[in-house]
């Protein structure tokens, strides 16, 4: 399996972008780096490298572990790369989606104006 593929063509293979524009776009802008440098869209993989991609507000972190330029199943992408993302970017996204957020069940519609004046009353507490 000594094949030549695009960094541009792979992430698009391996589902991390939805197209591979998408995939070369970033690559443009300097979200996607190899060992600290950031990478042209055409440079070319290879096994077992680490690919950094910034996604604000966290960078995610993919192991190369074979290689294809077909796009595939989200199944068997899986055998394609690993997810090596360090578990601090894991918990400061997750940190970022809960903070500033209020949940409702879903199907309760909007709050009345009884349910507003609680919910601001808890709030300034």
């Amino acid at each position: 399996m000594n094949e030549k593929v695009r960094v541009d063509k792979w992430l698009w293979a391996v589902r991390i972008f939805k197209t591979r524009s998408m995939a070369s776009e970033a690559c443009k802008k300097g979200k996607v780096s190899i060992g600290g440098v950031h990478i042209k869209p055409s440079r070319e993989i290879r096994l077992n490298e680490q690919i950094d991609i910034r996604v604000p507000p966290i960078t995610r972190s993919y192991l190369v572990t074979a290689i294809s330029g077909n796009r595939m199943g989200a199944k068997l992408a899986v055998d394609f790369v690993k997810d090596v993302t360090a578990q601090d970017q894991l918990d400061l996204l997750d940190a970022t989606k809960t903070r500033g957020f209020e949940s409702r069940d879903r199907g309760t519609g909007r709050p009345t104006k009884l349910d507003r004046r609680l919910i601001d009353k808890l709030k300034q507490e």
